[in-house]
C-alpha cells in the first residue's frame, strides 16, 4: 500500500501518545460506468494510442515517417528534415504546448489529465484488462478479500503477464520514436539490441507497468505537479465538474415514485455512484478538489441514477461556480467562458501557431557550417598565393539528393578551391575542405571578413556564412 502523510493537531513532541505521521492510502477499486463522458474517454484512448503505437511504422518518402535519429543528429517529421540548429523549432513547440495547457485549463479545466494524459490513458488500459480477468468492481474487491488459492494465483499472475506484455510494447514502441523500429525490430529477434536500446525499453516498461498498474491515481494526486499549480489557472468562471446543492441537498435515500419535494428532500439519493466511478476515489459532493481530473465519469454514473428515478439529469456536470450560484443559462455561461483571459491566451497561442508554420515554410532546405582549420591558420601555396583552409559542414535537408556550388566573396582576386559541385545524398550532411586565396602582398596583414555562397544547383535556394581571412604580418 502507498502512505501519504495526515495533519497532526495538539500533537506533544515531548512526549504522551506516539502518534503516526502517515496513513495506509485504500486501494481504490473504480465501477464501471457508460455515458456520454466515458465514450469520450475510450475515444481518446483509442485514437491517441493509434497514433503512438502506429506512426513509427509508417513510412514517408521511403524512411519512417516519424524519427528522431539521435545518433545521427537529424529529425524526421513528415516531409521536414530539421538538424540540431533548429532546435528554435523547439523551443516554439514547448511555448505553444504551454500556452495551450494555459489555455484549455483557464476554460474547461483539467481536461488534458480526465482525456488524453499518458497516465489517464494507461490507466483506463490497464484497469480494463483487470476487469476482464478478475471482474467487475464487487468481484474484485471479494477476490482480494479471499486467501491465497488456485483460481486467485491464476487470475493475478494472468493479469500481471498481460499487463508486462503491454508495458513491454509500449517500451518498445517509444524507443521506436528514437531508432528506426524496423531495424529495432530485427535486432530484437537476433538479440542483437544496443545497450542503451535494451535500457530504455525496460525503463520505459517498467515506467508503464508501476504507475498504471499500481500507483494509478497517486501519479495524480500526489506526483503530477499540474494539480498544484492549476488552482493559479482556475477562476470562478473555469468549467469544471460540479455537484448542484441547491438541487441535490439534502440528500437521503429513497425509492422512485414519489416527488422528493413533498418529502423535503432534495434529488441526490446519496447512492455514492459518483465516488464509486472516480478514478481518484473523491467525493465530488463535497465541491473543488485538487484531485479532481475532470473525467466526468461521476455525471455519467449521476445522470443514469437520475433518468431511472425519472428526475432530470444534470444533477453533476460541466458547469462555472459563478453560473451555478447564479442558475445562468448554457448561453449566459459560454459567453462568460469566453472572457478577456481566455480570449488573451486564444490570440497569443494564434499568433505564435502563425509565426511556427510561417518560419516552417519559409524555412530553407539548406544549412552550412563554417568551421576554420585551427591546422593552419594561413600559409602560402605552391603557386604563391596566400591560402586559408576552412572545413564546411553542408547539410541538405530535403528529400532528394542535391549538388552545390561554394562561392566566396569579400577579397579582391579571391578564388575558390575545388570550384565543381558538391553532391549531398537526401536527407544527408557532408564535410568538404574548401581553400580560399589571394594573391600574395594583395591585402594588409590582419583579419578580413569574406562570404561563403553556397546554391543548389537545381532550385536555387542558396546561404550566406561569413567567416574570418586571416593575413599574416
Amino acid at each position: 500500500m502507498t502512505r501519504r502523510i495526515i495533519p497532526i493537531a495538539n500533537a506533544n513532541p515531548r512526549g504522551g501518545e506516539e502518534v503516526g505521521l502517515y496513513e495506509a492510502s485504500k486501494k481504490i477499486y473504480p465501477r464501471t460506468v457508460r455515458g456520454v463522458f466515458a465514450r469520450w474517454r475510450w475515444a481518446l484512448v483509442f485514437l491517441t494510442q493509434l497514433v503512438f503505437y502506429g506512426m513509427p511504422w509508417v513510412e514517408w518518402g521511403g524512411r519512417q515517417m516519424v524519427l528522431f535519429d539521435l545518433a545521427a543528429r537529424r529529425f524526421y517529421i513528415f516531409g521536414l528534415v530539421l538538424y540540431p540548429q533548429d532546435l528554435i523549432y523547439l523551443s516554439g513547440l514547448l511555448v505553444i504546448s504551454a500556452l495551450s495547457l494555459f489555455l484549455f485549463t483557464a476554460v474547461a479545466g483539467r481536461l488534458w489529465c480526465g482525456y488524453a494524459c499518458p497516465q489517464t490513458v494507461y490507466t483506463e488500459i490497464f484497469m480494463w484488462v483487470e476487469q476482464r480477468i478478475e471482474g467487475n468492481r464487487a468481484a474484485r474487491m471479494r477476490l482480494d478479500a479471499e486467501p491465497m488459492s488456485l483460481e486467485k494465483l491464476v487470475k493475478k499472475w494472468f493479469k500481471h503477464i498481460v499487463w508486462i506484455g503491454i508495458a513491454m510494447w509500449t517500451g518498445f514502441t517509444f524507443v521506436g520514436y528514437f531508432t528506426s523500429i524496423r531495424e529495432l525490430g530485427m535486432a530484437f529477434l537476433r538479440t542483437q539490441m544496443g545497450s542503451w536500446e535494451v535500457f530504455w525499453v525496460f525503463f520505459y516498461g517498467f515506467a508503464t507497468y508501476g504507475n498504471a498498474g499500481f500507483m494509478r491515481e497517486q501519479v495524480c494526486k500526489y506526483m503530477c505537479p499540474y494539480a498544484r499549480f492549476q488552482s493559479a489557472m482556475f477562476d470562478r468562471d473555469t468549467l469544471i465538474v460540479t455537484y448542484d446543492p441547491r438541487r441535490g441537498e439534502p440528500r437521503a435515500p429513497r425509492r422512485k415514485g414519489p416527488d422528493p419535494r413533498s418529502m423535503a428532500l432534495g434529488d441526490c439519493i446519496d447512492c455514492g455512484l459518483c465516488v464509486q466511478v472516480c478514478p481518484t476515489g473523491i467525493d465530488i459532493r463535497q465541491g473543488l478538489q485538487y484531485e479532481c481530473i475532470g473525467c466526468g465519469l461521476c455525471a455519467d454514473a449521476c445522470d443514469t441514477v437520475m433518468r431511472k428515478m425519472a428526475y432530470a439529469p444534470g444533477l453533476i456536470r460541466y458547469d462555472t461556480q459563478n453560473g451555478m450560484e447564479a442558475g445562468w443559462s448554457r448561453r449566459q455561461l459560454l459567453r462568460r467562458v469566453l472572457r478577456p483571459r481566455v480570449l488573451v491566451y486564444a490570440a497569443i497561442l494564434l499568433l505564435l501557431v502563425t509565426g511556427l508554420l510561417a518560419s516552417l515554410v519559409v524555412r530553407s532546405p539548406l544549412k552550412v557550417d563554417v568551421v576554420r582549420d585551427r591546422a593552419a591558420l594561413a600559409r602560402i601555396a605552391e603557386s604563391g598565393r596566400l591560402e586559408n583552409v576552412y572545413r564546411l559542414q553542408i547539410m541538405n535537408a530535403t528529400e532528394q539528393p542535391q549538388r552545390y556550388r561554394i562561392a566566396a566573396s569579400g577579397l579582391e582576386g579571391l578564388s575558390v578551391s575545388p570550384d565543381e559541385p558538391v553532391a549531398v545524398d537526401a536527407a544527408q550532411s557532408r564535410w568538404v575542405a574548401v581553400r580560399l586565396q589571394v594573391p600574395y602582398g594583395s591585402v594588409p596583414a590582419g583579419s578580413h571578413t569574406v562570404h561563403f555562397g553556397i546554391r543548389e544547383e537545381g532550385s536555387g535556394a542558396q546561404v550566406s556564412e561569413k567567416a574570418a581571412f586571416l593575413v599574416p604580418r
